[in-house]
């Protein structure tokens, strides 16, 4: 699906409080930026943001930090930054292949990813964010402790994720389920996205899994 793009929000996300220019100076050093020794936790393809924002409100001793490629996407979080601002949480505008130039060795806490691209064909495999090139990637900045929360509604990609995980010797899966909101465990406290909204309302079940290392 092609994105639409939105005339000035280049402009906006490079100009914004929210969003973090240059990070790649503060790898290492993101607790010094933040001011305090909170936990750090990122959302990879944040979409309009309003997961990590509603995550953020609920956790104020957390730092949330937001990532998405496309600003004529995270124009839409930055508004509402602007509407609604909260302190504990910070936007990036990257690919997520350059994630390990940004975080150094265990100075991420939790991962989350939420919908991702599916990339359906074979040859683009490596692309998927939770394939061995992506686990590989978090693994080089994920504290020893710390863990990946994945949900999607594509079964596929569901079934490609559990294989990859089963095959890595970095990451065992802690828990799993292809039917999130009939689960009464692992859908306890569940914040559901713009996507999750949607295609659950059109009968789609949710998948999520739990991995850590």
């Amino acid at each position: 699906m092609r994105l639409r793009n939105i005339p000035g929000a280049e402009e906006v996300v490079s100009n914004s409080p929210y969003c973090i220019q240059n990070p790649t100076e503060w790898k290492g050093k993101w607790h010094s930026f933040l001011e305090n020794e909170n936990p750090i936790h990122i959302e990879v393809g944040m979409g309009k943001g309003r997961f990590i924002m509603e995550l953020a409100a609920l956790h104020p001793d957390i730092n949330y930090i937001g990532i998405e490629r496309y600003t004529s996407v995270l124009l839409r979080a930055v508004q509402k930054m602007e509407d609604q601002p909260l302190p504990n949480i910070h936007f990036l505008c990257i690919d997520a292949a350059t994630l390990p130039e940004i975080f150094d060795k265990d100075e991420v806490s939790l991962i989350y990813l939420n919908f991702s691209d599916p990339w359906p064909k074979d040859r683009h495999a490596k692309r998927r964010l939770t394939s061995r090139e992506f686990l590989a990637r978090y693994d080089q900045f994920l504290k020893k402790d710390g863990h990946i929360e994945f949900k999607t509604d594509n079964q596929d990609l569901f079934t490609f994720s559990l294989q990859e995980i089963e095959e890595s010797p970095l990451w065992k899966l802690d828990a799993s389920t292809r039917d999130l909101h009939n689960d009464p465990v692992l859908n306890e406290g569940n914040i559901m996205t713009e996507y999750e909204e949607k295609f659950s309302s059109i009968g789609n079940p949710i998948c999520k899994l739990i991995t850590s290392r």
